[in-house]
């Protein structure tokens, strides 16, 4: 690496760490390079109070910022030892924001690891970056003691991270904490309700892994409009915490393709159920009944659905509730390439769905997709 420096931004004329810190919205930006740290802090300048350290530089900043950006490769040692070096003073700003140079399962899980709220790609648009920084951050610790959104998605999204990256690795997978975050999401949207749910994912993550947060938030809310026992709502966000586990052996480059699939890389994604079942049908902690769900998510009842071509009696109830959360998840997901779809126009399509899913389940979904 080139030599140590420090950049302080010139907004509002600020010649010095100190004032720079002395701004309300005070953002401090590291990075493993001169080029990329005078990127990041180009693009924040104009809107924030903004200096920047590169990583192998020794920490000067004392105040705790608003917010802190690492760009970084996480493939390297240095890089993660240099971060945990400061995770002291990190853990302290209300959000943490890696820009992570190689976006494979192995460094999304290792940048959450390190204390993350969000992970985007290094190369992320400026209008994205300066979106999540807009945001208003949640109180770290609610004064009622009850999950708040943001700490949820945190713990589920780095069970998740961790989840593929175990598969990633042929490492054993954490079954007892992927079901812990569910238990967390499920109190969460107990207490604050889906739609809050929906908007904190959307806020913290792109890709796969808001799909994910996304289904799980779904299929629990629809299980609690549904007044499911407390047993088949545990094994409903179970099962909806492993449902894409096997998108692990698909390259990431495929599954956060922008527009559409060609027919080769379709008929690579839809392996991935059965991938997942492979994965986890040896494990015991992992029941029956949410390996069929992992497996068949993507059935429908008049048999053109895939991995088996199942069809009526031979989906199971859980099946059914998830494949509709998934299908509605899908459609509402916030990609930087596309608008969010409206959850009307989202329910219409599944509304749409003649002959494929349920007609009662649909219908009593409308509530969840509406209005709770």
């Amino acid at each position: 690496m080139q030599n140590a420096q420090t950049i302080p931004s010139p907004v509002s004329g600020a010649g010095s760490i100190r004032e720079a810190q002395a701004a309300p919205m005070f953002v401090h930006v590291l990075a493993d390079s001169s080029d990329k740290l005078a990127g990041v802090c180009s693009v924040l300048e104009r809107r924030f109070n903004v200096a920047g350290e590169r990583l192998d530089a020794e920490a000067r900043l004392s105040q705790v910022p608003f917010a802190v950006i690492i760009r970084a490769d996480l493939r390297t040692v240095e890089n993660i030892a240099a971060i945990k070096k400061r995770s002291t003073k990190l853990a302290k700003a209300q959000k943490r924001i890696f820009l992570v140079e190689h976006m494979s399962h192995v460094c999304i899980s290792q940048a959450y690891a390190l204390g993350a709220t969000l992970v985007l790609p290094g190369t992320i648009s400026k209008a994205r970056l300066l979106a999540a920084l807009a945001d208003p951050a949640e109180p770290a610790v609610p004064p009622s003691g009850a999950p708040q959104p943001d700490n949820a998605v945190e713990s589920a999204a780095t069970a998740i991270a961790s989840m593929f990256t175990a598969v990633t690795l042929g490492q054993p997978i954490d079954v007892e904490g992927t079901k812990e975050a569910g238990r967390k999401i499920a109190n969460c949207i107990a207490e604050h309700g889906l739609s809050e749910w929906l908007a904190t994912v959307r806020r913290h993550h792109e890709g796969t892994y808001q799909h994910c947060l996304l289904v799980t938030g779904v299929a629990i809310d629809f299980g609690l409009s549904l007044g499911v026992r407390r047993s088949d709502l545990e094994r409903l966000y179970s099962a909806a915490m492993f449902h894409d586990i096997g998108k692990a052996r698909i390259p990431l480059a495929i599954l956060d393709k922008p527009g559409r699939l060609d027919v080769e890389e379709r008929s690579l994604i839809e392996t991935h159920p059965a991938a997942g079942y492979d994965v986890l049908k040896d494990h015991k902690d992992i029941s029956p009944e949410i390996l069929d769900a992992v497996r068949h998510h993507h059935e429908y009842l008049d048999g053109s659905g895939y991995p088996d071509a199942l069809c009526g009696e031979s989906i199971s109830d859980v099946v059914r509730i998830l494949t509709i959360s998934d299908i509605f998840a899908a459609l509402i997901e916030h990609r930087h390439y596309k608008p969010t779809m409206p959850r009307e126009e989202a329910y219409n399509i599944l509304g749409g769905m003649t002959g494929k899913l349920e007609k009662a389940l649909v219908a009593s979904f409308k509530n969840v997709a509406l209005t709770r």
